[in-house]
């Protein structure tokens, strides 16, 4: 695992068949335990109540092709062949699908962006000729209505990930235990399958703590089994029962099936559908390994399994005509090995339980960081494998729900109604955002992406209707969530937006800024002052009521903006873009901290001794930048006159030894400049943002880390500035927060008032502050408090 890219694998190495046998191996458990699983209840949902399995097995053989080819067309031809190339820097998901759009095209509504973002190497776009420039991409950066538009979809897909990390596990444990009906009376065993069913659920999200790096390595092998267990079954009761059962994965009995059953047949497809659950998975956990391992095992292993394990279901049921209720996959398995199976089956519904439960974490937490849920607690599971996050809040509510769910719903039909219509929701919405990928991101014709989207969406919009008709047996529940998570996830989105808007029509000026000194009655206290902010400009309103109430501020002052781009990971040698506010002698800068949507962010510790060394480092910079005008490019002279605080400084470190004396690097556009000294062992590597953003320039200095050089050798002023700094250090550390409360304004409507007075401010009293968030000691803190008026 590459923790600094956030990559399960060795990228050198990816390729190698050896890396990715093995990378296909380890997604078993985790990518696969949902969808391994889905034979325990598909069949037994079908034929649940819409249609009766009768002597002429017409219903059997047109539910056997219909779970065959829409396997083969959702996760094989969709997913496996399409889906998984719209990757985002090697992540998948429906964040990644919405990432890719919004640096494609300017559709996106988070705020604070800067040109100076579309510099990362992680921000991979192809600029396409302006004359391919697609109607569709106009289209949509024309109308903000269309942007807003676009987030409610993600969202929606999003909010229907959370539902079916609620619905899986319920469905997943309840039908596994539910073998129990084969051995017991039915008297004895509807007392005991919910008991049982409850008690694996709760010591299942008892232990989400621990993450699943402690018993990971258990998964493959657990998953494994159960696929080569269920396909030697299959292949049992195929040649058992019905060696021609092959012959009814020919579409033709489809249409035999919907032309006898009809509208009863139709309503059945609600159950068939959750032979496809899990498939999002695929795409969801594409970051933890690599688009060869996931697309070798689904195609060589788990595909040919699922369809040898409904096969043989099939071969079986059509020489059994038992009633509906018997109807499950345990008939099928000999008495002689039906209690193995049976632990088996509860093992691996145990482990797809597990993966869409940390899908869920995943979700939630890029959700957070793109401001679009209310900030919880996320703890890292593990140090060395990137990902694996755990949220206390999120995991007792949904052991909750789950419960809940088990209890309330008590058999298969309900819980699978509930979990096909989240489902299908979500390949939806995939579907859709696929759509405007291949059209905005891979520049490919409009009618390339009309046909995906008719040719994949009617499949979908047909499971779709279906699970709709099943709404009071069932659907309710995923539709219900969603309105609720989407609620609070819209309020929360449009109160933050609303925030940043007020903050940058209330920003104060630099000359404000300049003229505080002794003659207003303002004093410099020892220290660092750190004032957090979400501007990336101007000095926040938040500042100027500090200093207004309390006629103080840090000898140091540094204005912190810690954001989110729309990248899965921010390399750490460019998290940091360090600039100026006014002259060098005013001692205040600016420091803006990128973060991607899948990044770990830094404890308060690391992050405070980090940031005086980026700050260090830009001073260095910026005296050596002031010293060698001689080199400097031509470019560089005219923009010599530009005040030092519109620019802004990628500063980050790397480690090297043995550089030649002066090196010019060529391969570096525009003008490059590299400068460094034999026998340094550590370089800074700085990015130049120009104010509009039309240039940039790379300079590779070399600090040398020994303190004790001569101030003729290091410069008078920039001894003095690094001094100051180094002795603010030692004094100590505030962080300056503001403690905010939003009011809708006079004349708002009244869904206006009630989102904001009440919903907003419920979910900003009921969830994590930014202090905590942070991880700042209360000692260190000073909270302003602030009225938004929204």
């Amino acid at each position: 695992m590459d923790p600094e890219n956030g990559k399960c694998w060795d990228t050198s190495k990816k390729n190698s068949w050896k890396t990715i046998l093995l990378l296909a191996y380890q997604s078993l458990g985790v990518v696969y335990g949902d969808l391994s699983i889905s034979p325990l209840y598909v069949y037994k949902s079908t034929f649940a109540e819409d249609i009766q399995h009768s002597e002429t097995n017409e219903e059997i053989f047109g539910a056997l092709s219909f779970v065959f080819w829409t396997l083969t067309l959702v996760p094989l031809f969709k997913y496996v062949f399409v889906v998984l190339r719209a990757d985002d820097n090697g992540e998948g998901g429906t964040f990644a699908l919405y990432s890719l759009i919004c640096r494609h095209a300017k559709v996106s509504l988070l705020p604070n962006r800067q040109i100076a973002d579309e510099a990362l190497s992680t921000y991979i776009m192809e600029q396409p000729p302006e004359r391919n420039s697609s109607r569709v991409k106009k289209l949509l950066e024309k109308y903000k209505a269309l942007h807003t538009a676009l987030l409610i979809v993600v969202l929606l897909g999003t909010c229907m990930v959370i539902g079916d990390g609620l619905l899986t596990p319920a469905i997943s444990v309840f039908s596994a235990v539910s073998g129990l009906e084969v051995s017991m009376s039915k008297k004895h065993h509807q007392y005991a399958v919910i008991p049982i069913t409850c008690f694996i659920l709760v010591c299942l999200f008892a232990l989400q703590h621990y993450g699943t790096h402690r018993v990971g390595f258990l998964f493959a092998p657990i998953v494994l089994t159960w696929l080569l267990c269920i396909s030697t079954l299959g292949l049992y009761n195929i040649f058992k029962w019905n060696p021609h059962v092959y012959k009814a994965l020919s579409p033709y009995y489809m249409f035999r099936f919907l032309q006898k059953t009809r509208i009863s047949g139709w309503m059945s497809l609600g159950g068939i559908l959750l032979c496809i659950t899990g498939s999002e998975a695929m795409f969801a956990d594409l970051g933890h390994f690599s688009y060869a391992a996931i697309q070798t095992a689904f195609t060589f292993l788990v595909y040919p399994a699922l369809i040898l394990a409904y096969m043989g279901q099939a071969a079986y049921l059509s020489y059994h005509h038992h009633p509906s209720h018997e109807i499950s996959f345990y008939v099928s398995v000999p008495d002689k090995v039906r209690w193995p199976v049976l632990v088996l089956a509860i093992l691996a519904s145990v482990v797809g339980s597990q993966a869409i439960i940390s899908g869920t974490f995943s979700i939630i937490n890029q959700s957070q960081s793109l401001g679009c849920f209310p900030r919880v607690k996320v703890v890292h599971t593990s140090d060395k494998i990137h990902g694996q996050i755990y949220i206390p809040e999120i995991n007792w509510i949904l052991m909750i729900l789950c419960i809940a769910v088990t209890i309330g719903f008590r058999d298969t039909k309900h819980m699978g109604n509930a979990s096909g219509l989240a489902v299908m929701t979500v390949m939806l919405v995939t579907t859709c955002l696929t759509s405007l990928v291949i059209i905005v991101c891979w520049h490919k014709p409009p009618i390339i992406a009309l046909c995906f989207l008719l040719f994949f969406g009617s499949v979908e919009l047909l499971y779709f209707s279906a699970s709709l008709t099943k709404f009071r047996e069932g659907a309710w529940l995923p539709i219900l969530l969603a309105l609720f998570l989407m609620t609070i996830m819209l309020v929360w989105h449009y109160a933050t937006i609303k925030k940043y808007e007020f903050d940058l029509h209330n920003k104060v000026s630099l000359e404000w800024l300049l003229a505080l000194g002794p003659s207003l009655g303002i004093a410099r206290v020892p220290g660092i002052g750190l004032v957090f902010t979400d501007l990336t400009s101007g000095i926040p309103a938040n500042f100027s009521r500090f200093v207004t109430n309390l006629p103080a501020f840090h000898r140091i002052l540094v204005f912190v903006c810690i954001k989110s781009v729309p990248v899965p990971h921010v390399p750490s040698a460019e998290r940091y873009l360090v600039g100026r506010v006014g002259p060098a002698n005013h001692r205040s800068y600016r420091c803006i901290v990128r973060y991607g949507y899948r990044d770990v962010h830094q404890d308060v510790d690391s992050f405070e001794s980090e940031l005086v060394q980026k700050l260090a480092d830009f001073i260095r910079y910026d005296w050596y930048r002031s010293r060698v005008s001689n080199i400097s490019t031509e470019d560089d002279a005219s923009n010599s006159n530009e005040s030092a605080s519109h620019r802004l400084t990628v500063i980050g470190t790397i480690g090297f030894s043995g550089i030649p004396p002066y090196e010019v690097e060529d391969t570096v556009q525009p003008a490059s400049v590299s400068v460094g000294f034999p026998t340094v062992e550590s370089v800074a590597d700085v990015i130049e943002m120009e104010p509009m953003g039309v240039a940039q320039r790379r300079v590779r200095f070399a600090i040398d880390d020994d303190e004790n050089e001569t101030k003729s050798e290091m410069g008078v002023e920039m001894q003095e500035e690094l001094e100051d700094l180094y002795a603010a250090q030692q004094a100590g550390t505030a962080f300056v927060l503001g403690h905010s409360h939003v009011r809708a304004k006079q004349g708002s409507s009244l869904i206006k008032r009630m989102a904001v007075n009440y919903g907003y401010n419920f979910l900003r009293r009921n969830c994590r502050g930014p202090d905590v968030a942070l991880k700042v000691p209360p000692v260190s803190l000073l909270e302003v408090g602030m009225v938004y008026v929204v």
